[in-house]
């Protein structure tokens, strides 16, 4: 039986302050009509890009309220007279915009079965996908190449290092900390590169002289011009963000123009924006979800708990604070 109300996230003006932007709202229950069905969210994960989310910049022409969150998992509760391929008991994951709630009322198509809610399957869901297919559709990842993963404990990044490593290829990640640099160990990286303690230009240049062939990046500023300094001949950058910006105004810098690097080496740079590959995530998800289930690929959830809607932005402020480690979600009951 469905409650009455149920609470939400909102950001009820646009900023990327997720704090000061967000909003906590109680609103009526309505059951679900036509294609649509009703999700009781278990689980919902936070992504460095919740901050884009909560400044309109993925939401074009659209004017607060706008619901917050970018993905949950959960259980159906309640089904539109038309959808015929799920029901009630279900387990879901839904990637629509909407995910901080305790419900959520979505179209069927944007909702994929999955095997059990668990903060591990979500985990697949934006940030493992983005990484297989960041690398192997985006960056024509191939095997025996020497790849270069930012960011490599978040997230997406330790799903990038696994997938690489199966793939065949040395893997060099970056982090901030000991502890980072442990579990990154653990999941098979070549060489770590704790950036507080080495410069990570001078270790590439070092240690890798011929270059990185496949770059994924996801931190901006100066780590990317670094990057793109130490690509090989015939290398590829994919970006999937730039945190480093995330929370601020647009870095304005005066290098030289970024083609005199990339023009002497036949480099190329890429870019990857998860929605515009939203067709191929179930198919990537399956794949993902069978590594997991083999025990082929392992998968890292951050350790400091998170509950309901009221603790959300502190999940937020958490993960962009760089203190965290694997996939970043909070529980809901």
């Amino acid at each position: 039986m469905l409650p009455n109300t149920y609470r939400k996230l909102i950001a009820d003006h646009f900023s990327n302050n997720f704090r000061e932007a967000s909003k906590i709202i109680e609103v009526e229950m309505k059951p679900p009509t036509g294609f649509e069905l009703t999700i009781r969210n278990r689980y919902a994960g936070v992504n460095a890009t919740d901050v884009n989310i909560s400044a309109g910049l993925y939401t074009p022409g659209a004017v607060p309220p706008l619901d917050l969150g970018g993905e949950m998992i959960g259980e159906v509760v309640a089904v539109g007279d038309k959808v015929t391929d799920y029901k009630v008991g279900d387990i879901v994951i839904s990637t629509a915009i909407g995910g901080y709630a305790e419900y959520i009322t979505v179209r069927s198509r944007f909702v994929m079965p999955a095997p059990e809610a668990s903060p591990e399957v979500l985990a697949l869901v934006m940030s493992g996908t983005t990484a297989a297919l960041g690398l192997n559709t985006v960056g024509e990842m191939r095997s025996g190449e020497t790849i270069l993963v930012t960011a490599a404990a978040g997230g997406t990044g330790q799903f990038a290092v696994q997938l690489a490593k199966l793939a065949g290829n040395t893997v060099i990640g970056t982090c901030g900390s000991d502890d980072k640099a442990e579990l990154l160990n653990s999941l098979g990286c070549d060489r770590v590169i704790n950036y507080k303690k080495e410069d990570v230009g001078a270790v590439l240049k070092a240690e890798y002289p011929n270059g990185v062939n496949l770059v994924y990046e996801s931190v901006g500023g100066t780590m990317f011009d670094t990057c793109v300094e130490n690509l090989a001949v015939f290398g590829r950058l994919v970006i999937i963000g730039y945190i480093t910006e995330y929370m601020s105004r647009p870095e304005l810098v005066t290098h030289p123009r970024i083609y005199r690097i990339l023009l002497s080496k036949s480099a190329s740079l890429r870019s990857m924006f998860l929605l515009h590959f939203i067709r191929q995530v179930p198919q990537e998800m399956a794949k993902l979800v069978d590594l997991y289930k083999s025990g082929k690929l392992k998968v890292e959830v951050d350790s400091k708990p998170f509950y309901g809607v009221e603790q959300v932005a502190d999940a937020v402020e958490y993960l962009h604070s760089g203190k965290s480690a694997g996939k970043v979600v909070v529980k809901f009951s």
